[in-house]
């Protein structure tokens, strides 16, 4: 029997024996391990990896039942144009928290009993995904329960809409006129809550948040049930909504009290930027370096950014020598801003620009372009809200152009101009559409999609960074100008590094951060306000913003080790590296490399020498 038919053959029957015996999820797990052992390590290179590994399956089944959780735990709001309704995603109650973690529990105590060394490489890196995966669930919903823990003794109503939101998810008959007394005392313990929360001077921001979202999520589980009832049963429809307009008007007030009484608890005083975010600290900024699988400290990355930094500066003084400007390289970044596009035209620009980059990589054979990805990408325009807190376009399955509009200031219509000139959009185009955003969308959801929840900023945006720096290094920016610009996108990839990590070491302010962009990079200064205050407000992780260039640099550091060495050609490496999906980059180089892995693992690879 050739190995491939011995595994399906291994597979049915097992499939077939667990049918009639009802044995456990654990038992396929180890079926699968074990058929991984008998096919995986001889054709490691096999189709089947493509899509797959032993472990995909459990990985399914963890997100579905999670999302299963999620959903039922979670209240309803009536779509009335159609028979499926919209779930309200809300704080999680106590008793969903608790839920989610028993689920935690059962896959982390069943990987342990899975036999690690018996799979692939694939399944190995997705069972280390998938444990990490699962251990950050484990702490967020833990630290969600702490806050909560701090807060409940402002909801002693809670309870109680807690209770009755549980009849109404089978349908339990209840008693109107015993739900109009119910919404009485409810009506006294929240205006009690509200007096002892008035009297709350101020909360710590995380702890206000919480307080906010748990009324606003309360609010919706007491409509959701509301609505299930009323008009429906006619003793509850007779006796209920009186009360409850009063109930919920309360909670609306109550809920945007909650949410006045938090204050950023941090030594940094306002310095007029308007700006608000909370700085995490030394200790959290290292735990969530590990978590994306980055051995370095926040100030070995600073010494990194500066060093990336050093780099850049004599880069752009060739290029602002070569433009007649000397060493005044902010003359010569003035002169490629003021090259803007007449107003209408940027679109037209963005195509000319995306047709550039996509034939010098297909000249030099870079990467393989499916004929409908490079057909189907769109093409939209930016709010101006949004370009408040995104001054340049973004990509994905789309561009998204930021340019002014006729409700914008003049002065804000032209910092957004200059800000969006064709030299600095030549060398960020690729980044937003093909090979970066717009193809990982496009290949992501084609090639094991089941990893989605394993994606990280160091790979989203590191692999569309990797490819600025690729272009640079091919030759893509022949001329100064266009050296300009790429260099400009450089820098303030370096100094999104050293600012963030400054700031949420509680070193800089808002407003140093903002100041040193407008000097050290020469950004404009409303472009920086808008990048400052996407880092800070824009919903954000405190990696989001150094996962560009650090994820980047992952991705040179392995195309120097499997591309340089000869091991691969581009397009191998580009199309593999692309097909594994968003997976933080070195799990990628275990899987590239063949590395040997432990069910252990931690994070070590040093991809970049400071020194």
């Amino acid at each position: 029997m050739d190995k491939p038919l011995r595994k399906r053959t291994l597979i049915r029957r097992y499939k077939n024996k667990l049918n009639k015996t009802g044995k456990t999820q654990l038992a396929l797990w180890t079926l699968l391990a074990l058929a991984g052992n008998v096919y995986g390590q001889s054709h490691p290179s096999s189709v089947l990896y493509d899509q797959t590994s032993e472990l995909a399956g459990p990985i399914i089944q963890y997100e579905q039942d999670i999302d299963a959780i999620r959903d039922f735990y979670l209240p309803y709001e009536v779509n009335e144009r159609s028979e499926y309704q919209f779930k309200v995603y809300v704080l999680n109650s106590p008793e969903q928290r608790s839920r989610l973690l028993q689920i935690d529990s059962t896959y982390l105590a069943d990987l342990k009993k899975v036999d690690f060394r018996g799979l692939s490489i694939y399944g190995q890196a997705d069972y280390l995904m998938l444990k990490k995966e699962i251990a950050k669930h484990v702490k967020n919903l833990s630290e969600e329960n702490t806050r909560y823990d701090q807060i409940k003794i402002y909801l002693s109503f809670a309870d109680d809409v807690y209770a009755l939101e549980k009849k109404r998810r089978r349908g339990e008959h209840v008693d109107g006129e015993e739900v109009a007394k119910i919404f009485s005392r409810l009506a006294v313990n929240i205006a009690n809550d509200s007096a002892k929360l008035s009297n709350v001077k101020s909360l710590d921001k995380p702890l206000a948040n919480t307080l906010g979202d748990a009324a606003s999520a309360l609010k919706a589980r007491l409509k959701s049930f509301f609505d299930f009832y009323n008009t429906y049963d006619p003793a509850f429809t007779w006796w209920v909504p009186v009360p409850y307009k009063k109930i919920n008007g309360q909670l609306s007030s109550f809920t945007e009290l909650a949410s006045s009484k938090g204050k950023i608890s941090t030594t940094q005083k306002d310095d007029g930027s308007g700006i608000k975010g909370k700085p995490i600290g030394r200790k959290a900024l290292i735990a969530q370096l590990n978590d994306e699988f980055i051995p370095y400290t926040p100030e070995e990355l600073i010494e990194l950014a500066n060093k990336e930094f050093a780099w850049c500066d004599k880069e752009m003084l060739k290029a602002s020598r070569q433009m007649g400007f000397g060493d005044d390289w902010k003359k010569a970044l003035e002169k490629v801003k003021n090259s803007y596009m007449p107003l209408g035209h940027q679109p037209e620009l963005i195509v000319k620009l995306y047709n550039d980059a996509i034939d010098f990589i297909k000249a030099r054979d870079l990467i393989t372009v499916p004929p409908l990805a490079e057909e189907t990408w769109g093409m939209v325009m930016m709010s101006p809200k949004r370009q408040l807190v995104n001054p340049f376009f973004t990509g994905g399955k789309e561009i998204s152009i930021s340019y002014p509009t006729n409700s914008m200031a003049y002065d804000d219509r032209l910092m957004s101009m200059r800000g969006n000139n064709p030299y600095f959009s030549r060398g960020t185009v690729q980044h937003e559409l093909i090979p970066g955003h717009n193809l990982q969308y496009f290949m992501n959801s084609r090639y094991k999609p089941y990893r989605h929840e394993f994606s990280t900023p160091f790979s989203t945006e590191g692999w569309a960074l990797y490819w600025e720096m690729l272009l640079w290094d091919q030759g893509f920016a022949q001329k100064p100008e266009e050296r300009v610009g790429m260099l400009f996108w450089r820098m303030h990839r370096c100094a999104r590094i050293i600012f963030s990590m400054s700031y949420h070491l509680n070193r800089w302010t808002p407003q140093q951060c903002i100041d040193f962009l407008v000097d050290r990079v020469g950004h404009e200064r409303a472009n920086a306000e808008g990048e400052v205050r996407r880092s800070f407000e824009g919903g954000y992780s405190p990696l989001y913003q150094v996962a560009y260039l650090l994820g980047g640099l992952q991705y040179m550091a392995l195309k120097h080790e499997m591309v340089d060495s000869g091991k691969m050609t581009y397009k191998q490496f580009h199309d593999a590296a692309i097909k594994e999906n968003l997976i933080p980059v070195e799990m990628l180089r275990a899987i590239l490399t063949k590395q040997q892995l432990d069910a252990d693992f931690e994070t070590k690879w040093r991809f970049y020498n400071i020194k």
